[in-house]
């Protein structure tokens, strides 16, 4: 199952995130050896984030926002996931 996680984030994030942004990309690099994440990055301007996930359910996801310390300090004002139907690509199949 294909999921897109949304973040909303502060006005000024790109200047708050850097004490967090060490931690915050080894969870993302974590999740993407595992195979759940495969592609984030962030809007321009950087007023939110998409982040693309391969996983069992949204419970997954909410896990992986649970632990952002993007989310947990504050830098993350909204997130939502929602389920992703791939029409083309992403044709390897789920780990």
């Amino acid at each position: 199952m294909y999921l897109a996680l949304l973040y909303d984030t502060v006005p000024d994030h790109a200047a708050r995130r850097q004490p967090f942004r060490a931690e915050h990309l080894a969870l993302a690099r974590r999740w993407h050896a595992e195979g759940r994440l495969l592609l984030a990055g962030a809007f321009d301007p950087p007023l939110g984030s998409l982040i693309v996930f391969r996983c069992s359910g949204p419970a997954e996801v909410e896990e992986f926002v649970r632990a952002d310390p993007y989310v947990k300090n504050g830098l993350v004002t909204r997130w939502q996931v929602k389920p992703w139907t791939v029409v083309v690509g992403g044709e390897e199949p789920p780990p």
